[in-house]
């Protein structure tokens, strides 16, 4: 874990951290809503986890594109 990567790299990596975790976003809102009709407490838990990709890919935008993200001032 000590390697040294360049700056293009480390904006590859956050790239690919940023679809990542779009990515899982999707999957656990969509689980959320597939469970909502007949497993309350498992649609929490997925709307849980919704919520804190939404927060990682907040973090990575403002990273990456800083002041981009809508209704900023």
């Amino acid at each position: 874990m000590t390697d040294v990567v360049d700056s293009d790299e480390l904006l590859r990596r956050m790239h690919r951290a940023r679809a990542c975790a779009a990515q899982e976003q999707h999957t656990w809102r969509t689980r959320r809503d597939e469970l909502r009709p007949t497993d309350p407490e498992a649609a929490q838990e997925a709307a849980v986890r919704t919520v804190a990709y939404e927060a990682v890919l907040r973090v990575l935008d403002e990273v990456l594109t800083p002041g981009r993200r809508p209704g900023q001032t």
